[in-house]
């Protein structure tokens, strides 16, 4: 049965035919050793013309498409198609891998590139938005990633001369990307007139900001910046499809065939035709081309490598054909010559000789070719068409001999018979004809046996007889030359085949899967004299099978290389070589053939490296089927550890119940438990399933783990000290090679690793991320810096970790089946085994990937399992224990030796400095020289070693060693017992710590007056356990069944025992011997209680629904309590011994009498009152709050009550223990909770006097001890975590400012939608009416008077070309905080509104402005590190918003980070060291994410809170510790490698302190923090507990808090009314004990203070008013520094008609006056009202404002008195215009109405008329230059105009077209069509002012944008310049006088911006 291991020999790839040169371009280099470098299939190609050789490149798993030369021109990068494609980047000289990236994109990757320095890589997707994504990737690390473009992208290059830029391109596209952070920013090419938008192919880069492109029509596009400058038409006459630059200059090659080069500057140097050389041919299309000196290489559409030498370049030399298009399927051998021959469906029939490996003969048919043969005397070649004819023609010239069609459907197989006279033909029509040679092919036979088309023909030797394979895998036989079909099986037996190519047929069963009946494999060849046979798949894969294979399932070896179907396979004539052709991807590969006697000198090529490897999982190629595993490993690898539940799915399911659970919970609930307890001792060590997990720490501690606790053990003292950290069971643990740090894994649905310090047991890194299920195994690396893990998950992952970073750093997949152990190399940190279930790899790192290469067993011996690995003296050996008790001794990646060393299983090895030492199944210790050659020493574990000192007893002797570990002149033994002992050199074992061994634990039992408990589990043992400080096991007994409960008599002389057979026992409780047993039940007893006092009954419950009781002193069973509909879960007696309570498995709650069992119905008020011996129940009302949320999946398994009945203590399935008041009354109690059990806690007890609980893990097999700590005794602990299911119903407390901004919903500025009520339909959607006098062309009328009156004294007017934001009046304090901070030692001040970063400079009051954010922004901070001076951090509002760093004084971007945080960003703050930056965001979650800013890269996000988070700040002396304060909220945060934990602020400390809405934080020395509260209390908390409430601090919320760094002082801020002690801000001493109160001069009812910052004596203070006010420690003195209007929209702006100021009115109900030389406001008038508009009279002595409610006032500017004011209207006013010649006031209204009122009438203002029929609201007006029209704006999208000052409407047209306006502030009309944009479905422009030279517009809009236009506009969509920098909608707009500034007021931002206007030279 040979064919049961793979066979012997061995292929190796010699040579490919072929090049891709389809749908693939710029894939052919020049290497640095010239060497030519390329790809075909899936396997990269480098080929040395010099020495005509190939190496080739086999990391890929699919077809390569894309390749990129590294600037050094050594290394590759390649990307490959694929559902998980990957880039392998590679050195072209050893063709070894050097990186690998993965995990990003999916379909596949289009382009590569490397920069300038090849430092980064950037590649393309095939994804749908065709991903781009930058990598650093020696790192293997992904930087940057952003979608590129929705069509295909054709190319990608780094721009070589400017850092951070590239550039892509593809269909009708190009763009120009930056990368700052990890953004990658795109801008579009601007294709402008200069060139048609079309589709670009390839590009490069040139100095100058120049790039050149190739385009689908042949013309090169040259582009500066992004804009299109100029372009070389007909450069090609089609498509150019590869730009190559070099030193010279650029090579181009196109669709043409030609090759054109160009110098440096792009003038043409010469052009090469292809198409003319004698090579060429029509159609020749250029996909390729590299030119490297004097020489240029070519790559064709059709798979041609030309190489051009310049000076002769009508020669082109050919290196490499192949075929091309279609599918390749035909392949035949000559039968006496190293020739192939193959047929495709390109045409062409090529011969290759296999010794010169090169192309010999080409011949072009008519018809495409499927399969071929030569005639056995080598002369005649026949060919099978796709039409169904076939053509022979003679070998040596390639001439015709015969054409026949005899069919329609394809010839898909023939052959000619052994002695030559006949050919076989074999027909898609299912049938075979044969034909004669010699007769000229004349029709002999024919074979119809088939129903479906015919694969697969074979002769038999002797000529007579014919087999075939049909598509339906039918296998048939025919006579010859006849065809008659063979029946008969016996006639078949005898016959011998000439050639074997069937792949149906006895001698071939093994080539097929066992349980499958797929018909994937295409071709078979086999090899009598090798006795092998290959065969080729759809997948890509040759195989190597022993000949013949009758098994199904035979092994086998693969090898990869083709892409998809290899479609033929072919033995050479003297089986030197193999064969392969590819069918899509047209390679013809060959295989040198191995046999197995030369395999030992060609160990060197041996495994292949690759990263899907040769001899690949599923052949398991050396194995033959394993042997039994032992019992001990075959149980371990059923164990899964897959959950129902994980805790991490607590938080989601507790969601989903919270919704059905809303009404339940109004009840006033009780607090939690005063007490606590805290863990003091577990008995108990994970053997059963865990190895090498025990070890010793630096200081002499013992570290091992059990359940999901890290225990650190102290051998001298007896005591414990425990890592909490983790929440599952811990399944594996490493320590550092310094012994201080330990890493454990665990199980989890994201399972995560902790590295933490034993001295401190605080976690000093946490990893997750790559693993699923659980972590089995982990290793620190010999220097500790980095740390390799294995996941269970169904392809045992191995992620290699820096783990102080929290980086993964490499990641692999490692075997299917389980892997045990993982190690690293002491000696190169690059390299690691892994050893498992038939199982033993070698890997070594290669970028973000592993490269695994298996064990070579060779001729030694089998894989066998491996249980335990270690590294030997050099970094070439290792050692392994395998399952069946030999340690193989390997050297590099061979099996050198085996050496028996244990009896079963050797389940651990330590290397020791000069030796080994290995523990095994057998119970023996075994110590080893360095070679393994002699066992220098045995120590059998056995009771009579146990030295007197023991903490326990052995169970039993030899039991099976898991884990050893050497140190302090002990050896540490770990068994599969649970036990821990501690072997001494020279003998003498000491027992340090035992547990249960596997199986459940349940029975739990304290004693009634000493501190001792049994247990009893199913692991068939009885245990009495010593609680006090001896904490030992002090007695056992074995049972013969496992046991499920147990119960001492109440004098503690006897112990009852329920067995799981239903029997049960009782024994002596000192000696634990049989008093008297019992057997009444078939199932589980499930609880067994005497009854109190004298203990004269025993009641005993069972799993079938019975409880009976006994009487003790007679024996004897005395009743049954009947009734249960359930399984029995809980018994409680009551005092007086007559009541029993009981449990079920149906959730009842049953009453029975003792001792008869009459079931009783008690209501459950009455139950409370009785008096309880005991209560373990979870049932009734008392319990009724233990129940969880998530009850429904989770249920409590035990309960126990203190004897004081004050506590109650709960085990429930997911591990937690849980402390209640009792009684818990009304649902979802609040408890304190405690994890350190991995799954169900199956019991809990109290100890006789309450001071301990004892706790049993079910699966966990621990026994736990805990201390009760009351409620007086306070040490502050971390473990304590108090919480509850449901939040507290109690509210944080009310403001409105809070609500308000809690409650905000931001605007997305793209989203913006109108801010006026609209209707009707757009302007330039509107219809046109002819006008009635189109004038004729050349008009004898007087010219068309001027649009516009124009006062610009200039002679000539100069259009606008530009406007710079010079100066923004307006500060965001409404919403955001602390975002206001001195810069420069306080000259300089940094805040922002809107979307702009503002500094200004406090003397002059200049400001300058970062604009590159797209929308507002919300958040500021500055950097407080010397190192980072002057570097701001911004985030914005955005559905997926970024966060800008950058210098305040270059306003230079340094870093963009685009974040997960959907809707916005809401707080950012930077750490100590000033390289962290910490963000939270608005999104549901509102995620907490810490970025490390300057790389850009994202190190650790986790969920905030559920409910808003205001701030976020890091603590100022750390980059770890941050805490984030918000609605009900402040947490602590630590940073653990990329890891966040964060715990709750504890109140519970401080009587009836509850958790309000917290604002604000700041920071004191030695751990404190201070928050300030809603209601104006400031809370001090040390850690993350509070210890003292500073009660109001301030009189409303404390919305801004600062810690100074250089003294400590700390500033608050907060909502104040002014009074003479208080102020909204006070100055604080270090500690918040003392203050001094400033007040705010700034005369409002009350102050409101959201930002506070202090410099050099001076306070700096933002305001809710939009005020920025300095304030003076020393004199208190207030300076405004900047003010704004409050609240928006600010809807009225007027310019003054001759100098620089201007007036706007907003909702605040004030209109402020500006000076912009001075850049300050001069005064503001409270109106009262909310104001809408304003305006200037004609000479600028009057203003008119028109308010909200109807209202109208006239002002002198003088003195600022009312001169007049009206109130005809009960609706807002919308504009307000003086006329011209200041007579008449025009006033309208959203009443649908202008009212005219006459001014030199006096300030009675009565109405002299209006205008009639406007049909919708008044949006604007304006006057013409006579002052005797009106037109009028409207919210219906109508225009109209109406005389002055009858208000007549005038309807014509021409008469309209004729009036000359004053002013033109009308978003509508003909003149200004052009404004409104493409984009405005949902949103308007607003506003809209002709500048006063009458030639330039500007607008304003909803989305916020400035745009500046030419006057007039009539064109729709016309051109114009955008400025950004407002918020959603731009409210109004004017220019100042002369045109030097414009104005535009925002809505959401409540700013005005000052443009400078720029104009164009004369």
């Amino acid at each position: 049965m040979a064919a049961r291991s793979a066979p012997s020999c061995h292929l190796r790839l010699e040579w490919v035919y072929g090049y891709r040169g389809h749908q693939c371009r710029n894939n052919l280099y020049y290497t640095a050793a010239k060497e030519i470098v390329y790809f075909v299939a899936g396997v990269g190609v480098v080929y040395s013309p010099r020495e005509h050789r190939q190496k080739f490149y086999r990391g890929h798993s699919d077809d390569i498409i894309s390749l990129a030369l590294h600037p050094e021109r050594a290394l590759v990068a390649t990307g490959q198609v694929g559902k998980e494609p990957y880039i392998c980047v590679w050195d072209s000289y050893t063709v070894q891998t050097v990186s690998v990236l993965k995990d990003v994109h999916t379909h596949g990757i289009a382009c590569l590139a490397f920069d300038l320095d090849g430092q980064r890589l950037v590649s393309v997707g095939l994804d749908s938005k065709n991903a781009v994504c930058v990598w650093d990737w020696k790192r293997g690390k992904m930087l940057s990633m952003a979608p590129g473009h929705t069509d295909r992208i054709f190319d990608i290059s780094w721009d070589l001369y400017q850092p951070n830029k590239l550039v892509s391109c593809g269909v009708k596209h190009i763009k120009f990307w930056s990368l700052c952070g990890n953004a990658l920013t795109p801008k579009r090419g601007v294709f402008g007139k200069t060139g048609d938008l079309q589709t670009i192919l390839c590009l490069a880069c040139a100095r100058d900001e120049l790039t050149y492109s190739g385009a689908l029509n042949g013309d090169i596009y040259v582009w500066k910046g992004i804009n299109l400058i100029r372009t070389i038409q007909g450069a090609h006459t089609a498509g150019i499809f590869s730009m190559n630059a070099c030193e010279e200059g650029f090579a181009t090659g196109g669709r043409d065939g030609c090759i054109r080069l160009w110098d440096l500057t792009f003038k043409p140097i010469t052009v090469i035709d292809l198409r003319e050389t004698d090579q060429g041919y029509k159609g020749l299309s250029v996909r390729s081309v590299c030119w490297r000196g004097d020489h240029i290489l070519v790559g064709t559409q059709d798979g041609e490598i030309f190489e051009i030498v310049v000076h002769e370049r009508n020669k082109p030399f050919l290196i490499m054909q192949g075929h091309c298009e279609g599918e390749l399927w035909a392949l035949a051998v000559h039968p006496t010559k190293p020739l192939a021959v193959t047929g495709s469906d390109d045409r062409s029939v090529r011969i290759w000789s296999l010794v010169d490996h090169a192309l010999i003969a080409r011949c072009n048919m008519e018809e495409p070719i499927r399969c071929a043969a030569v005639n056995v005397d080598g002369i005649h070649l026949a060919l099978g068409m796709k039409d169904g004819s076939f053509t022979v023609l003679r070998v040596r010239d390639m001439t015709e001999v015969v054409h026949i069609k005899d069919r329609k459907e394809a010839i898909h197989e023939l052959k000619y018979s052994p002695d030559g006279t006949y050919l076989a033909v074999g027909c898609n029509d299912s049938s075979v004809d044969i034909y004669g040679v010699a007769q000229r092919y004349k029709k002999f036979g024919e074979c119809v046996g088939s129903l479906s088309f015919i694969t697969h023909l074979d002769w038999s030797s002797d000529s007579r007889y014919l087999q075939t394979n049909d598509g339906n895998g039918k296998r048939l036989f025919y006579r010859m030359p006849g065809g008659k079909e063979v029946a008969s099986k016996e006639e078949i037996k005898g016959v011998h085949w000439a050639s074997w190519t069937c792949v149906s047929g006895l001698e071939v069963n093994g080539i097929w899967p066992k349980y499958s009946d797929i018909n994937d494999i295409n071709s078979v060849d086999g090899n009598y004299i090798g006795q092998v046979l290959v065969t080729a798949d759809d997948y890509g894969i040759v195989k190597l099978f022993r000949y013949p294979c009758l098994r199904k399932g035979a092994k086998f070896k693969k090898y990869i290389g083709h892409s998809a179907h290899v479609t033929n396979v072919r033995w050479s004539h003297d089986y030197q070589w193999v064969i392969s052709i590819g069918g899509a991807d047209h390679s013809v590969f060959q295989w040198k053939f191995i046999p197995e006697r030369k395999l030992k000198d060609a160990l060197h090529i041996a495994p292949q490296e690759s990263l899907a490897d040769s001899n690949s999982d599923e052949s398991d190629s050396d194995l033959s089927d394993v042997p039994e595993l032992d019992s001990e490993i075959e149980q371990e690898t059923q164990l899964t550890y897959r959950r129902q539940v994980y805790k991490e799915d607590l938080p989601q399911l507790k969601e989903q119940y919270k919704e059905k659970q809303r009404s339940g919970t109004s009840k006033r609930r009780e607090r939690a438990p005063g007490n606590s307890v805290r863990l003091h001792f577990v008995h108990g060590y994970r053997g059963y399933d865990c190895r090498s997990n025990l070890f010793y720490t630096q200081i002499g501690e013992i570290v091992y783990h059990v359940a999901a606790v890290g225990v650190i053990y102290n051998r001298q003292q007896n005591t414990q000290r425990f890592y909490l950290g983790h929440d599952d069971d811990i399944l594996c643990l490493a320590v550092h090679p310094l012994k201080d740090y330990v890493a454990t894994g665990q199980v989890g649905r994201d399972p995560s690793i902790h590295i933490w310090d034993t001295e401190t047991i605080k976690p000093l890194s946490i990893l997750k991320g790559y693993h699923q299920y659980g972590v089995c195994a982990v290793d620190f690396s010999a220097d500790g810096k980095r740390l390799a893990s294995v996941g269970i998950d169904d392809s045992h992952t191995v992620v290699l970790w820096d783990w102080k970073k929290g980086e993964k750093l490499s990641v692999a997949r490692g075997s299917k089946d389980k892997i045990f152990v993982v190690k690293m190399n002491p000696y190169v940190p690059d390299k690691l085994i892994t050893a498992g279930i038939k199982h033993m790899k070698f890997w070594h790192r290669a970028g973000g990937g592993l490269i695994g290469r298996k064990g070579y067993v060779g001729t030694l011996g089998k894989s066998d399992t491996m249980m335990c690995a270690v590294y030997g003296w050099t970094e070439e050996m290792a050692f392994s224990g395998t399952s069946t008790g030999d340690v193989c001794i390997w050297r590099d990646i061979f099996l050198v030796k085996t050496v028996k060393a244990h009896d079963g299983p050797v389940f651990s090895m330590h290397a020791l400095e000069k030796g080994f030492v290995t523990g095994g199944k057998d119970g023996v210790v075994a110590l080893w020289d360095d070679s393994f050659e002699r066992c220098l020493k045995t120590y059998a574990i056995k009771r009579a070693a146990l030295a007197p000192g023991s903490k326990g007893l052995l169970l039993e002797d030899n039991p099976s060693i898991r884990a050893i570990s050497l140190g302090h002149g002990h050896i540490l033994v770990g068994t599969k017992n649970g036990e821990i002992l501690e072997v001494d050199k020279s003998g003498p074992i000491t027992l340090l710590v035992q547990g249960h061994m596997e199986g459940e634990v349940w029975g739990l039992a304290t004693h009634p007056y000493l501190p001792i408990c049994a247990t009893v589990s199913d692991d068939k043992t009885l245990r009495i356990w010593d609680l006090s400080p001896s904490h030992c096991m002090l007695a056992v007994r074995k049972l013969k069944k496992g046991g499920r409960c147990c119960c001492f008599s109440p004098d503690g002389k006897a112990l009852a025992v329920g067995l799981n057979d239903g029997s049960f026992l009782m024994a002596n409780a000192d000696t634990l011997e049989d008093l008297v047993s019992f057997h009444h039940r078939k199932d589980v007893i499930s609880d067994i209680r005497f009854s109190p006092g004298s203990g004269k009954y025993l009641a005993v419950a069972s799993h079938d629904s019975f409880i009976d009781i006994y009487n003790v002193m007679s024996s004897k069973r005395v009743g049954i309590c009947k009734g249960a509909t359930s399984y029995i879960t809980h018994v409680d007696w009551d005092i007086r011994g007559k009541l029993l309570q009981v449990n079920t498995g149906a959730k009842e709650q049953l009453f029975f009498e003792a001792p008869r069992g009459k079931k009783q119905t008690i209501p459950s008020g009455e139950a409370e009152k009785i008096g309880w011996a005991s209560w373990t129940s979870v049932l009734g009302l008392c319990c009724e709050g233990i129940w969880p949320l998530t009850g429904e999946v989770t249920g409590v398994t035990a309960s126990s009550l203190t004897s004081d009945r004050a506590v109650l203590a709960t085990g429930d399935d997911l591990g937690f223990v849980k402390l209640f008041r009792y009684p818990a009354k009304g649902k979802f109690g609040k408890f304190k909770r405690y994890v350190a059990h991995s799954t169900h806690v199956t019991n809990v007890r109290w100890t006789y006097d309450d001071s301990m609980l004892v706790t049993l893990g079910g699966a966990d097999m621990s026994l736990m001890v805990w201390t009760n700590e009351m409620e007086g005794y306070r040490e502050k602990r971390p473990c304590d975590s108090e919480e509850s299911d449901i939040d507290s119903e109690e509210d944080g407390g009310y403001d409105s400012d809070v609500t308000r901004e809690n409650e905000i919903s931001y605007t997305i500025r793209a989203l913006s939608t109108n801010i006026r009520p609209m209707f009707g339909i757009k302007p330039h959607l509107q219809q046109k009416e002819p006008s009635t006098d189109e004038r004729p062309p050349v008009s004898r009328a007087p010219p068309q008077p001027e649009k516009l009156q124009t006062n610009n004294v200039g002679k000539k007017k100069r259009p606008i070309e530009d406007l710079v934001l010079e100066l923004v009046f307006g500060y965001r304090g409404r919403d955001c905080r602390n975002n206001v901070h001195y810069l420069n030692d306080g000259d300089d001040i940094i805040y922002h509104t809107a979307s702009v970063g503002i500094l200004h400079n406090v003397a002059t009051g200049t400001q300058s402005f970062y604009q590159e954010h797209n929308d507002d922004i919300l958040c500021l901070t500055v950097n407080q590190h010397p190192k980072f001076i002057n570097i701001v951090a911004t985030g914005q509002v955005a559905t997926a918003p970024s966060i800008h760093v950058w210098d305040a004084v270059n306003k230079q971007t340094l870093s963009i980070l685009r974040c997960y945080h959907s809707k916005g960003v809401c707080s950012v703050s930077f750490s100590a060291t000033g390289k962290l930056l910490l963000s939270v965001g608005l999104d549901p979650e509102h995620t907490v994410t810490i970025w490390r800013w300057q790389e850009g890269a994202k190190i650790a996000s986790r969920a905030g809170h559920n409910q808003r988070i205001f701030v976020a700040e890091f603590r100022p002396d750390s980059d770890s510790q941050f805490v984030s304060v918000g609605v009900k909220h402040v947490k602590f945060w630590t940073l653990a490698g990329r890891a966040l934990l964060s715990k709750k602020g504890l109140l519970s400390t401080l009587e009836d302190a509850r958790m309000q809405t917290m604002l604000a934080v700041a920071f004191g020395a030695n751990n404190l923090t201070f928050t300030g509260t809603i209601s104006g209390d400031v809370c001090v908390w040390k850690d993350h507990i509070l210890c003292r409430i500073v009660a109001r601090a301030h009189n409303g919320p404390v919305f801004a808090m600062y810690t100074t760094l250089r003294d400590g002082l700390i500033v608050t801020g907060g909502k104040e009314r002014p009074s003479k002690e208080g102020g909204a801000v006070k100055l604080w001493d270090q500690e918040l004990r003392r203050c001094r109160a400033f007040r705010l001069e700034t005369g409002q009812a009350s102050d409101c203070v959201r930002s506070v910052c202090r410099g050099k004596g001076k306070i700096l203070v933002g305001t809710r008013n939009a005020e920025i006010i300095e304030v003076g420690e020393k004199n208190a003195a207030c300076n405004v520094l900047v003010s704004g209007h409050v609240d928006g929209p600010v809807w009225g702006l007027a310019t003054h008609p001759s100098r620089d100021f201007f007036l706007s009115a907003a909702e605040d109900g004030t209109v402020r006056l500006w000076d912009i030389a001075d850049r300050k406001m001069l005064n503001k008038v409270n109106l009262g009202h909310a104001a809408r508009t304003v305006c200037y009279s004609p000479e600028g002595d009057m203003v008119a404002i028109g308010m909200k409610n109807g209202e109208f006032i006239i002002l002198l500017v003088s003195s600022l008195k009312i001169w007049g004011k009206k109130r005809d209207r009960r609706c807002a006013i919308h504009d307000i215009r003086f006329s011209p010649d200041s007579r008449f006031l025009a006033v309208g209204s959203s009443e649908n109405s202008v009212d005219f009122y006459d001014l030199t009438l006096g300030p009675t203002l009565n109405r002299i008329s209006y205008c009639k029929d406007i049909p919708s609201f008044v949006i604007q007006m304006d006057f013409s230059a006579d002052s005797r029209h009106l037109q009028v704006s409207t919210g219906c999208y109508k225009r109209h105009v109406y005389e002055v000052p009858s208000g007549k409407h005038l309807m014509d047209q021409a008469a309209i077209d004729r009036i000359t306006w004053a002013t033109w502030t009308s978003i509508l009309g003909d003149e200004v069509m052009g404004i409104w944009s493409r984009h405005a479905e949902k949103a308007d422009v607003n506003c809209a002012c002709v500048s006063h030279s009458g030639i330039s517009l500007v607008t304003g809009d909803d989305f916020g944008m400035v745009k500046l236009f030419d006057f007039p506009c009539p064109e729709k969509f016309a051109k114009h310049k955008r400025f950004l920098g407002h918020s959603p909608h731009v409210t109004n707009i004017r220019f100042t006088s002369g045109d030097r500034h414009v104005i535009s007021a925002g809505g959401d931002d409540c700013s005005l911006f000052v443009w400078k206007c720029v104009h164009m030279p004369h």
